[in-house]
């Protein structure tokens, strides 16, 4: 009897220990924003931790308005080179999948949408500049290829993802299911898991059965890293990181040794370029700013008469309008981040001119040219020579006109350490 309870005994902790060995875990990832390199790094690092920890799958949410097509295209080979199924769950209410965001959710193994959700509108658009009529026409075939190619691969409605490029057609979830763009309209991410369960899909690994039932679900947020590099990658961000890098850089020059400035200034310099790699930058906006920068320096040393600072502001705002070339808003700069920073600029500049003029003008208070002004005591006769008492010293002197010992002076200027006084009347 004893033996026939250690054996069940023995058999139900391996069966719980087998049970728990092969119930993987199921990772989810949050992306809402501009697919651009920070989203492509912070998706392709899960799916390869997940291909590593063999997850039973990983859950892409996704809220997008599109992006860049270099990062999507990466997104995209990332999700068929993986082993473990790749579930894009558009949510939540509201969310949309839109431009790039419709090439990455028709490449998952399991495309799902949220009620209140839109999928489409992926009609290319030269975000690194304006397209020629031959130019834009090679961008839309070469998307609508694309977009065929993936939908066809997961056997989804290729018809509609090339009306998708080619028309830009967006879709609710509903008519996205019933036209076989998606998988699954599920309110919540349990009700998905439940719907997936036993499904059938191919990864880079082969054939494989889903098992979402009871999972442990682990959500994973970005790292501090990724949420600094996603917040610089926005256009109106990195445009202020590079007016205070030359902000910067102008102070330590002009005061050398002050160190702080000049570091934030570089700081502030680095993280402009990096986030300038991740934007559709015209470099022409560029220079424009850089030569209103330099217009408004040269103001300090040059008398225009405000003819620089007037170029400075024109220059300026200009380049600022420039500097980001596209059409879509999410990667343009916003004039109500423009006009600040060019009023702001003009009036630094201003003031700091105003504050050289006004240390010019000023009389000096130290040295020999301090002196200029001042009133003394003869100490012996003066006319071509003579010693005068100014400023607790006794200095040589001479004068145009006889000044008896013990008459007030007033020095009219200094010459080769000698004074030429005058009477004080």
């Amino acid at each position: 009897m004893k033996n026939i309870f250690l054996i069940t005994l023995i058999l139900c902790i391996a069966a719980i220990f087998h049970a728990s060995q092969s119930c993987a875990d199921i990772l989810v990832v949050r992306v809402n924003g501009v697919v651009n390199p920070v989203m492509s790094e912070y998706i392709s690092k899960n799916i390869d931790r997940a291909d590593k920890d063999n997850a039973e799958a990983v859950v892409i949410e996704l809220d997008t308005p599109g992006g860049l097509d270099t990062s999507m295209r990466s997104i995209v080979k990332k999700i068929n080179a993986s082993s473990t199924p790749v579930i894009v769950y558009v949510a939540p209410g509201g969310a949309r999948a839109a431009s790039a965001g419709v090439f990455i959710t028709m490449a998952a193994h399991v495309a799902a949408m949220a009620p209140g959700t839109n999928i489409g509108a992926a009609h290319p658009v030269g975000v690194g500049g304006k397209m020629d009529k031959t130019m834009a026409e090679k961008a839309e075939n070469d998307a609508a290829a694309y977009i065929i190619s993936i939908a066809e691969k997961r056997k989804r409605n290729a018809e509609w993802a090339e009306k998708a490029v080619r028309e830009s057609l967006s879709i609710t979830e509903s008519d996205a299911l019933k036209m076989n763009v998606i998988d699954f309209v599920s309110s919540d991410l349990t009700s998905l898991l439940t719907a997936v369960d036993k499904k059938e899909i191919e990864t880079a690994a082969g054939k494989h059965t889903m098992n979402t039932g009871g999972v442990n679900i682990i959500y994973i947020e970005m790292s501090v890293r990724h949420k600094i590099l996603d917040i610089i990658s926005d256009p109106n961000i990195a445009y202020l990181l590079m007016l205070l890098g030359f902000y910067g850089i102008f102070f330590e020059l002009t005061n050398p040794g002050a160190i702080f400035p000049g570091v934030i200034g570089a700081l502030s310099l680095i993280l402009a370029l990096y986030s300038f790699q991740t934007l559709p930058v015209n470099y022409a906006g560029v220079m424009l700013i850089v030569l209103g920068i330099v217009l408004f320096i040269l103001e300090i040393k040059v008398t225009s008469f405000g003819m620089l600072t007037i170029g400075g502001i024109i220059s300026m705002t200009i380049g600022s309008i420039m500097l980001f070339d596209s059409p879509l808003p999410f990667l343009s700069l916003s004039l109500k981040v423009i006009l600040p920073a060019v009023i702001i600029t003009a009036l630094f500049f201003s003031l700091t001119i105003y504050l050289v003029v006004k240390a010019y003008k000023r009389k000096p208070v130290t040295g020999a040219e301090g002196l200029a002004g001042l009133t003394g005591e003869a100490k012996t006769d003066i006319h071509d020579k003579g010693q005068v008492f100014i400023h607790g010293e006794i200095w040589s002197a001479w004068s145009e006109e006889a000044i008896k010992a013990g008459e007030k002076v007033v020095v009219v200027e200094v010459n080769n350490l000698k004074l030429k006084v005058k009477a004080r009347k």
